[in-house]
Order: structure tokens, then C-alpha cells, then sequence
């Protein structure tokens, strides 16, 4: 306690009634800050910049430096978050604006200065008193002004000059969609050709009506059961997961939770633990009916940190999952939980998505303020949000639902008994959990129902429920130091939701990535899984705005964030209403660069503008238009090139993923920034031998109009000759959106298969895999892929461009029909030859396209965004 009080205390006169000694079990539990400093611990006084530089240059303390080195970078969080406000306000607060880029340039002169620190005392104290100065002088007249009148009365028309550019934006996306006519009446004329009017007239459609749009799921409105019933749980001899349930009364609530937990939860797998916490009708006596579930009574009323502390020493599970009373869970919620656990290693506790009974959202993880005040985010909104359903680090998690691994929890102590009985026992523990490594996530796909208040109330001011402002200054007590690094109150909710990411990363493909049918997709996931990694909170729209399941999910639990319609209006809507978030903006495709990149210019002027070829659209165009003889597709691959050279020259960085296309570059375009990101694939495990493998396997989406020319040309001219030499044997062709002509093909060794899900089989059981390919550009994606499987390839000339292969070291190449059969037929019959090339693949893959390749190229693109250049000076 204080000195004064405790001197007070002392003095005073004892009771005039005779003393009685009274032997406690156990000494009650102190604070921390009632103990002597352990042997080598030294006390740490909160000190100002000033005081900080004083103790730590002048006076040579290493630990008062290391302290001001985190001052500085605490500051300049803060400095980052008044250039955001600054690009804000152009145009209405330019006076602000100077004042902001002044206190910027004072604080990168103190950075140069401390390195420097011999003979820089006086103008580093300077520099510091007027940085702390400066930043709160700029906070106060940003506060002023936009409560002024003026700043209310202009606020029509700025929303007037906004809408205005909105539409300006739409209007020259839609132009600059009609200029495509010409070349899409080129590829219309061969989808017409090789397809027939059925497939064009199905390609139009899917680009005019997306099928896929968001539907929203209907409320479903959650009820306290109104009486018990018989209830049985199958006992788990070695349960993976233990459920720690603390009660007090409220019988009916608990066996309503209970009846979800049958229903939801695979009964081999957990174990589940009721903790009754002294309640007036014992919960064994109440829950007589449940059978199955291990309920454990307290000798009197501890809490509910202490019931949740009890609960978990009793558990067996390697996963501790802590679930109130008050809720009900829905089907999938714990195998959601735990696959965070096994996709994202650093988990060290996960949340679910609470919802209120009546289908409103409660919450979608936590926003901890620098005062130590808590805010659910997304509370009383609409849980379909796109901002609530990804994946992501939060602050902390409602203890209404978390999970976290056992031995973790213990390692941590439990809940901190200082909260005791309860509030604030659940933040404290992920603000641990972040500072033992680790980090806390939430899951949007682990839905449970939250009856709030109903187990404490929800008056702050009596109950249990009054332990949470009390509370609140402890926390904000114990985790002082790592709060000051949080903004204050309120203050730009969507950045400290995601306080977590370096940078902000937009991507715009044209439609919704589908992994199981094209490679590009396979290629745009990769680098968005990467971009994770590396810290960057990722956020993908469609140019269609489609909402195409199950594609939206599997982005969503990879950690990204996907924008559609209704949420987005357009990709200009989205532009306008947070181009300013963005340090970087990735524009993938030709045609969909060409329509955006103004707008992005517009709307997220400190945002690096990438453009990601895919592959050079002209350069394929040219080879189309040089086989097939058209006058018109030459037209149109010109416009296209000088169309696709021109957003070279107008973007920040262009990626292209073969080396080819940036040695073409550099001679069109000298001046152009261009880095090389090419499919990224992974060495799978292999599959079946030489000997037990049949069949020959190509595999590719016929939307792309090359995979549907090869295969023609190879069942038209090659397959002839392959039937001769290899009777019987079996060419299987997998892909997506075949076309009737090419069906009409199929016999019996001849399979077309269409889509599959897993293509696995293919490519571990058959033994050549073949891409006769006789034009396109950039790098083949199924080469990779079954070269990562360890299978052999024949291929064209124009299939292997840029990839790095050697013939006969690691692939096969021929041109013409009767040598591309006479290399499938060799090497069907040559098992040295075949091993030889196997490996030789494989090789090439960890070399020139694993992850850590591209992960070594993307580091780089993230090094040109302006706040990554900021960080550097």
C-alpha cells in the first residue's frame, strides 16, 4: 500500500478486545510489486524523451537508451498514423499539412542524430521536447478543426466532389472496357472457330452475369432450453481437446450449452469438465439427467477465474477450449478453432465469432485502446461483413469462447488470479500470450451464440459485473508499457484492428481465385499466403465482385480479407473509401490494370502501383494470330501490346514470371521497373514407381484458348501415332470447362475426364504427363505441377520458355507431331532415362520456383512501397 496509509495504519491504536491469533492454509496472494527485486532485475522508471536522453547519452545508462530507442519507434507509429491524417485532409487543412511534414523532418533529424551522439546533447533534447510538443499541438488542431463549423457546412460539398469522382472513375472503367471490343471480337472469333456459337454464347454470358453473388443467410433467432432432458455423452478414453464450462446456478443455461456440445462436437474427441462454483443447488444435483460429462464441485464460491483455473488442471486434452455457460455452439466451431492452431504455427490462442441470440454480431475480436478500454469489433453490426470474416491477430478474444494448447496455458500461469472473481481475466491472458511469442487469433467460422450478461448482468455498477472498471486500471497497470504503443480511444479503429500488419496490400484479379481449375490461381494464392507471412494484411477484390463459393472461405481462413458485392459497390467504391489505407496495389491482368489504374492513381496516391502481367497477354496473342493466319487477331494483338507496354510504363513495378519476359522488357521498355515472380510450387511427396505406373495425363483449363488448341492438335496428329507404338495405353485430359468439340474426342484411350477435385491420382499413377502446347507465353503451370510430383514431361518448344529446363536433362521437347509421339513412346519405355528427368524436375522446381524463391522476390516488391522506403531513411 502507500506510505502514507500504511504509516497511518501502523500507528494507530490497537482494539481494546483480547487478540485471536487466526492460521491461515495458505498465505493470500500479493502483487508483484509488494516483493524485493530479484538478483539482477533493475527497477524501471517511466522517464520523458528528455530524461530518457539525459540518463541514457549523457550519463552512459544502457538501459535508459534502449528505452528511448522504443520511445522513438512508439512515436513514430504516431507520426505514421498524422501522415495518413494529413493525405486526409489535402486541399481543406494545407496548414496542417506543413505542420505534419515539419514534426516528420524534425523526427528523422533526431534519428540521424542518434546515431551520432557525440556532441549532439543539446539539440537532441531539443529535438525531442519539440517532437512531444509538435505531435500533441497537431492532434489538438486536427481535433478543432473538424468540429468546426465551416468543416461541417463544406462537408456536402466534399461528399458531392467525392461521389463526382467515383463516378468519373466508373465511367472511364467502362470506356476503357468498350476499347477492348476489338480484341475480344478477335478471341470470338476463335472460341466460334475451334468451339462453336454454344461455347461463345456461354462465355458471354458468364462475363456479362456472374452467377455467383452473395446471398445473405437468413437470422436465426436462439432460445433458452425450457426444460431438461435426458442428455448422454460417449465417454473419450484420450480426449484431444478438454471443454472447461464454469457455473454458478442457471441449470437451464448450462444444459442448453450442453445440448449444442452434443449436437456439434464429435464425442471421441473432448472431454467435457463443469466446474460448479459452489451454486445453491449443486450442478450435479440440477444436471442429473446429463450423463457422460465430469462435473466438479467448489467447497465454497471462488470465481470464475478460479473455477476456469480448476478446470483446466483437471483437463487431459493437449487443447483447452474455455466456454461460458451462456452459449451455444454451432456445427463446425471446434474443428474451426483447432485448424488455426494447424494452419497458422504461431497461434497461441483462438476465438470464435459471438453472436447475440437474436443474429446480431457481438463480436468479431477485440480492439485493446491505450487506456486499457476494450472494443468488440463489429458489435450490433451485420456479421456478414466482409471486414468480420477472414482470419486475422487480434488484441484478445472474449473469454466466452478460447482455446488454447494446454501446456501453453500453464507455462502462463492460468488466469491471473489479481482479476479475481472476474472481467479483464481473459484480455490479460492473450496480452501474455503475445508476450511469451506468440499471437491470438480470430476465427469468423467458429460461430457460437452468446446470451451476454446473462450469468453477471450487464450493470457496470453492481453484481460481479462492477469488477470490470476496477479492473480495467489494473490491467491498464500491468500492461502500461505495451499499451503505450496502442492508439488512443477511438482513434483509427480500422488500423488498430489490424494493428498487427507492416503494410496494406490491395489486390484486383477479374474474378474470384479458383485454385482446383487454373494455375494463375494456384500462382495469385501462393503470393497472398506469402504476403501473410511476411506481415502484410492482405485484401482481394474481383473486378466481377463475384462471391464464389467456396473459393470466398478458403481466402477468408487463409487470413485474407475479400471484398464483394454488396459490400462493394465497385471497384472505384472501394478505392475511394480506403485507397488511402493502402501502401501497395496489385493489378492483375492486362485488361483489368488498364481499367483501374487511373482510379488507383486518384484514391491511393502513397499506394505502389503493381502490375502483374500473368503473362504477356501480347506476346501470346502475337503467337495466336501468326498460327492461325487472322488479319483480325494481328489487329488486335498489336492494340495490345501497345495497350500492355503503356501500363508497363504508367505502373510503379511490373511482375512477369520468366526471365524471357524480362529480357523482352528491357528492350521495350529500358526505363520500367520489372521483377520476375513466377509460379511458385512445392516438391510433393512422390508417388507410385516406374513400373507401376500407366497412362499418359494433360491437364488445363480450356478457358485458356492455348490448352484447347494443343489438345486438338495432339488428338488430331499425335495421337495416331501414339496409338500405333502404344497400344492400349491411355491419355486422360483433366481440366475445367471443356468444350463440346473436344469431348466429342473422347474413347476409350482417350478419357476426357473435366474437372477434378484432387488431382493427385494423375499424376502419382500415370507415367508421362505431355503439353503440346504450339503457342502462348510465360510459364507453364502445368509443367511445374507435375514436374513437383516427380512426373516426367514431353513438351513443346513454346511450353518450356523461361523455365530453366535443359532438354533431355529435365524434360523432353519436340515440335512436330511424329517426334512429339516418338518422345512420349521413348521415354514410356526407358526407366533410366525417365528417373533421369524426374529428378532433373524436381531439382529444377526447388531452384527456380519453391516458395522461398518467391518469397525472396516478393520481399523485395514490398521494399519499394513508400512506408518500407520510410522505415529505411
Amino acid at each position: 500500500m502507500e506510505p502514507a496509509a500504511y504509516r497511518k495504519r501502523y500507528l494507530s491504536l490497537l482494539p481494546a478486545s483480547p487478540r485471536v491469533r487466526r492460521l491461515d492454509d495458505a498465505l493470500p496472494a500479493l502483487d508483484e510489486r509488494n516483493f524485493y527485486l530479484k538478483e539482477g532485475e533493475v527497477e524501471v522508471v517511466p522517464l520523458s524523451l528528455p530524461q530518457l536522453y539525459a540518463a541514457g547519452v549523457e550519463c552512459g545508462h544502457t538501459a535508459a537508451r534502449v528505452e528511448l530507442k522504443h520511445q522513438i519507434a512508439t512515436v513514430s507509429a504516431q507520426l505514421d498514423h498524422f501522415r495518413a491524417v494529413q493525405e486526409r485532409a489535402k486541399g481543406d487543412r494545407e496548414h496542417l499539412a506543413g505542420e505534419l511534414l515539419a514534426t516528420q523532418r524534425a523526427f528523422l533529424s533526431s534519428q540521424i542524430e542518434i546515431s551520432d551522439m557525440q556532441g549532439s546533447a543539446g539539440r537532441m533534447q531539443m529535438h525531442a521536447t519539440h517532437l512531444e510538443s509538435s505531435l500533441q499541438s497537431a492532434r489538438d488542431r486536427i481535433h478543432a478543426l473538424e468540429n468546426s463549423s465551416i468543416w461541417r457546412m463544406t462537408a456536402p460539398l466534399r461528399n458531392a466532389r467525392l461521389r463526382f469522382k467515383v463516378a468519373h472513375a466508373r465511367f472511364r472503367a467502362w470506356q476503357s472496357g468498350l476499347r477492348r471490343l476489338p480484341q475480344l471480337s478477335a478471341m470470338a472469333v476463335s472460341v466460334l472457330k475451334n468451339e462453336g456459337p454454344g461455347a461463345l454464347v456461354q462465355r458471354v454470358r458468364a462475363k456479362v452475369n456472374p452467377d455467383e453473388r452473395f446471398k445473405p443467410t437468413s437470422l436465426t433467432h436462439y432460445r433458452v432450453e425450457a426444460t431438461i432432458a435426458p442428455l448422454a455423452f460417449t465417454s473419450a478414453p484420450m480426449p484431444r481437446v478438454s471443454i472447461v464450462i464454469p457455473v454458478y446456478g442457471k441449470p437451464l443455461l448450462t444444459y442448453t450449452c450442453l445440448k449444442s456440445l452434443h449436437a456439434h462436437t464429435a464425442h471421441d474427441e473432448v472431454e467435457i469438465i463443469v466446474v460448479d462454483d459452489a451454486s445453491p443447488e449443486p450442478a450435479s444435483a440440477s444436471l442429473a439427467m446429463v450423463s457422460g460429462v465430469r462435473i466438479e464441485r467448489n467447497t465454497q464460491n471462488r470465481g470464475f477465474i478460479a473455477s476456469c483455473n480448476r478446470g483446466a488442471e483437471l483437463a487431459r486434452g493437449q487443447t483447452i477450449v474455455f466456454l461460458n455457460n451462456d452459449t451455444i455452439v454451432t456445427s463446425g466451431w471446434l474443428e474451426a478453432l483447432l485448424r488455426v492452431f494447424a494452419e497458422f504455427p504461431d497461434a497461441g490462442m483462438v476465438g470464435a465469432r459471438l453472436f447475440y441470440p437474436d443474429g446480431r454480431l457481438q463480436e468479431a475480436g477485440g480492439i485493446v485502446w491505450r487506456d486499457g478500454s476494450a472494443w468488440n469489433w463489429g458489435r450490433d453490426g451485420d456479421p456478414e461483413r466482409p471486414d468480420c470474416n477472414y482470419v486475422r491477430p487480434v488484441d484478445y478474444c472474449s473469454g466466452a469462447c478460447i482455446a488454447m494448447p494446454a501446456e501453453l496455458f500453464h507455462e502462463l500461469g492460468g488466469f491471473d488470479t489479481r482479476y479475481t472473481p472476474a472481467y479483464y481475466e481473459d484480455v490479460d491472458l492473450a496480452f501474455a500470450v503475445r508476450a511469451a511469442g506468440h499471437r491470438v487469433y480470430y476465427q469468423p467460422a467458429a460461430t457460437v451464440i452468446h446470451f451476454e450478461g446473462q450469468t453477471s448482468g450487464t450493470d457496470e455498477a453492481s453484481g460481479a459485473k462492477r469488477h470490470q472498471v476496477a479492473n480495467r486500471e489494473v490491467f491498464a497497470a500491468k500492461w502500461a508499457e505495451t499499451l503505450a504503443g496502442h492508439r488512443a480511444n477511438g482513434v483509427d479503429a480500422e488500423f488498430e484492428r489490424d494493428r498487427w500488419a507492416k503494410q496494406r496490400v490491395l489486390v484486383i484479379d477479374a474474378c474470384m481465385l479458383t485454385p482446383d481449375h487454373d494455375a494463375g490461381s494456384v500462382r495469385m494464392l501462393a503470393i497472398l499466403e506469402i504476403l501473410i507471412s511476411l506481415r502484410c494484411k492482405v485484401t482481394f477484390v474481383a473486378d466481377n465482385l463475384e462471391y464464389r463459393q467456396p473459393y470466398v472461405a478458403q481466402l477468408q481462413q487463409r487470413g485474407v480479407e475479400v471484398l464483394f458485392h454488396p459490400y462493394a459497390r465497385s471497384i472505384a467504391d472501394v478505392l475511394a473509401k480506403r485507397g488511402a489505407q493502402f501502401d501497395m496495389v496489385m493489378m492483375s491482368r492486362h485488361y483489368i490494370a488498364v481499367k483501374h489504374l487511373d482510379a488507383v492513381r486518384a484514391f491511393a496516391p502513397n499506394a505502389l502501383i503493381v502490375f502483374d502481367t500473368v503473362d504477356l497477354h501480347f506476346l501470346r496473342t502475337e503467337r495466336q494470330a501468326e498460327l492461325e493466319g487472322s488479319a483480325l487477331a494481328r489487329s488486335a494483338a498489336s492494340t495490345k501490346r501497345d495497350e500492355e507496354l503503356s501500363l508497363i510504363r504508367r505502373s510503379d513495378v511490373t511482375l512477369v514470371v520468366s526471365p524471357f519476359e524480362k529480357s523482352l522488357l528491357a528492350e521495350l521498355v529500358p526505363d520500367a521497373r520489372v521483377l520476375v515472380l513466377s509460379t511458385i510450387h512445392e516438391v510433393l511427396a512422390p508417388g507410385l514407381p516406374f513400373a507401376e505406373r500407366e497412362g499418359l495425363v494433360f491437364i488445363g483449363g480450356f478457358q485458356h484458348p492455348p490448352n484447347a488448341d494443343a489438345v486438338l492438335w495432339y488428338a488430331q496428329e499425335i495421337l495416331p501415332y501414339v496409338r500405333v507404338a502404344l497400344p492400349g495405353v491411355k491419355t486422360y485430359i483433366v481440366g475445367s470447362k471443356v468444350p463440346t468439340h473436344i469431348r466429342e474426342l473422347a474413347a476409350e484411350d482417350f478419357i476426357v475426364t473435366g474437372y477434378v477435385p484432387d488431382v493427385t491420382q494423375y499424376f502419382t499413377g500415370c507415367r508421362v504427363s505431355i503439353a503440346p502446347l504450339r503457342y502462348g507465353a510465360g510459364v507453364k503451370g502445368k509443367i511445374n505441377l507435375a514436374m513437383s510430383y516427380g512426373l516426367p514431361v514431353v513438351a513443346t518448344t513454346p511450353s518450356i520458355e523461361g523455365m530453366y529446363l535443359v532438354p533431355e536433362q529435365d524434360v523432353l521437347v519436340a515440335d512436330e507431331a511424329k517426334a512429339f509421339a516418338d518422345a512420349i513412346v521413348r521415354l514410356y519405355h526407358d526407366e533410366a532415362l525417365w528417373e533421369r528427368l524426374a529428378a532433373g524436375g524436381r531439382e529444377n522446381i526447388r531452384t527456380h520456383f519453391s516458395r522461398d524463391v518467391a518469397r525472396s522476390a516478393i520481399t523485395r516488391l514490398i521494399a519499394f512501397t513508400r512506408g518500407a522506403e520510410q522505415r529505411v531513411a
